[in-house]
């Protein structure tokens, strides 16, 4: 279930993406993607309540031609049913930093090399309250 989509966003190198929001009750999961469509996307940053054999766990992948790649995982879970977020994307040329509610920061290589990314969508159990780039 898609809950915010941005087309033509124009995230560029440089520049800082800082999302906040509320998950849901009885949130199973939600996705932050940064890309260039459903089938390609640069980051997938998919903080998992309880979904699948995967509880509180924060996953990171990308997808390239419709394919996930290798999933990256940290061991913190700094969400919380009802309780405000906030994460921040920083974007340099070769990786993605993406520091997480508790401050704690996880590198992602920018796998798809664009230095551009139009398209910004965010999926599943969270309202979104505040979304900056900057």
């Amino acid at each position: 279930m898609r809950v915010l989509t941005l087309m033509d966003a124009s995230f560029n190198v440089g520049e800082t993406l800082t999302i906040t929001g509320v998950p849901k009750p009885n949130a199973k999961k939600f996705n932050v993607n940064i890309g260039f469509s459903d089938s390609d996307i640069a980051l997938h940053v998919n903080p998992r309540f309880n979904h699948y054999d995967d509880i509180r766990k924060v996953v990171f992948n990308s997808r390239q031609g419709g394919t996930w790649g290798e999933e990256q995982c940290v061991q913190s879970f700094p969400f919380e049913e009802g309780k405000e977020f906030e994460i921040s994307i920083e974007f340099k040329s070769a990786e993605f930093l993406v520091i997480l509610p508790d401050d704690s920061v996880f590198h992602f290589p920018n796998r798809l090399g664009a230095e551009i990314y139009p398209m910004i969508f965010v999926d599943y159990d969270v309202r979104i309250t505040s979304f900056k780039i900057k």
